[in-house]
């Protein structure tokens, strides 16, 4: 049934992912103050802190895609209500595309602290941490969705 608390869970998945699109997920200030590099879902730039001009714009949208492709897992694990052990393999397949993001956001932000300010490390924001929201309510959601497959199973025993 669509009105489970599962739906509410998968649906806040969604939400995360879409919240890991629109926010950043990364920021940089090197050592003289001039200059920021923010990572976002589908570029990594730097900005003069000045003038607020983009110095180098750099297309990384990997992590955009994977976020997307979250979203869109999330909802269609969502509309698979009637069939609780495809859900659930939905789910894991999402948990799998989440860990992989994390991932691959920490190699792109690593590679361009290493370039930009080696001796400090920048700061994860908003959009990295959508990612482990979204993480705890798929297994959240995978928690109740095993407990209604249990419990319709228990059902079919005393039948």
């Amino acid at each position: 049934m669509i009105q489970r608390i599962q739906t509410v869970f998968l649906f806040l998945v969604a939400a995360a992912m879409i919240l890991v699109v629109v926010f950043p997920i990364w920021h940089q200030v090197n050592p003289g103050q001039t200059e920021m590099m923010t990572l976002t879902a589908w570029q990594l730039e730097t900005v003069d802190t000045a003038t607020n001009d983009v110095l180098i714009s750099a297309s990384r949208p990997v992590a955009g895609i994977l976020a997307i492709l979250t979203a869109g897992l999330a909802i269609f694990s969502l509309l698979q209500y009637r069939n609780r052990t495809k859900q659930m393999f939905l789910n894991m397949i999402n948990s799998l595309l989440m860990v992989v993001n994390i991932g691959v956001i920490i190699y792109i932000s690593h590679t361009a602290n290493a370039e930009f300010n080696p001796n400090v490390s920048g700061a994860f924001v908003t959009g990295f941490w959508a990612i482990f929201g979204g993480m705890i309510c798929n297994l959240l959601a995978n928690r109740f969705i095993r407990k209604d497959e249990l419990l319709v199973r228990s059902v079919d025993r005393i039948r």
